[in-house]
């Protein structure tokens, strides 16, 4: 058998690309800038006992995000010397300085919770079986992504807690099997303590100043634009893919 006529193939490319003219036409029905929308959606699967929204109230907490994490930027800077001082001069300072950190923070909470009982929705109503996988793994990238966010952003304070926290957790990935220093199998790659993962979290073998500018960058720059880059090719699969899934 084919690689092209498997059933992991098949999910993930929808159609052949031969030059005919209704290759030409499946051109723009599958473009997710020209096709969001389906034509139509059945009426038991636009329930909200079936779906409650909760994929798409994990979206509008990813726009709070963005939104209150563009406006937290003009007033943090990530360095040691200024992150705590920046973040309670904005609480106490700034109008309705205070208000915007905590839209950001419990947002963020928000999002964490919502994208795991969407996933377990989807899970219990099948909705990813095919032809469907392709979008279920896209959605598991997306709960890692969401993870990540929520991790690289705990560091961001410099608080006690914040340090701490960051420290158990490059501690666990100094103990990752094969990658980490300290987890087992580490030889045989020849890991040492300047090139395992924590060294790659951190910048350092400490929490210090390299890792809060390493977590500001992958926070407020490349795990955003990685997650928008994801949501778009999930929304455009769920309306390739039939819409929203019908009820059992």
């Amino acid at each position: 058998m084919k690689l092209t006529d498997t059933q992991i193939w098949r999910s993930i490319f929808r159609h052949r690309f031969k030059d005919t003219e209704r290759n030409r036409s499946l051109t723009i029905s599958s473009n997710v800038f020209l096709h969001l929308h389906p034509v139509t959606i059945p009426a038991k699967a636009a329930r909200v006992r079936f779906t409650f929204c909760l994929g798409g109230l994990t979206f509008l907490m990813f726009i709070v995000e963005t939104v209150t994490g563009v406006l937290l930027m003009f007033y943090y800077r990530p360095l040691p010397e200024y992150a705590y001082v920046d973040i309670k001069l904005m609480e106490h300072t700034v109008r309705f300085g205070l208000l915007l950190r905590n839209m950001h923070r419990w947002a963020a909470h928000a999002m964490v919770m919502l994208v795991m009982l969407h996933m377990l929705r989807v899970f219990l109503t099948g909705s990813y079986k095919p032809p469907r996988e392709f979008n279920w793994v896209v959605g598991v990238l997306l709960l890692v992504t969401t993870f990540l966010l929520s991790f690289t952003g705990y560091l961001l304070p410099w608080d006690q807690l914040a340090f701490w926290a960051i420290t158990v957790g490059s501690k666990m990935a100094a103990a990752t099997p094969f990658f980490g220093v300290e987890g087992p199998f580490h030889e045989w790659l020849g890991i040492h303590s300047q090139n395992d993962m924590k060294f790659l979290l951190l910048g350092d073998s400490e929490v210090g100043g390299n890792a809060l500018l390493r977590f500001y960058v992958l926070h407020c720059v490349l795990l955003p634009l990685g997650c928008a880059l994801l949501m778009l090719v999930h929304f455009w699969r769920v309306r390739k893919d039939g819409g929203i899934s019908r009820p059992l």
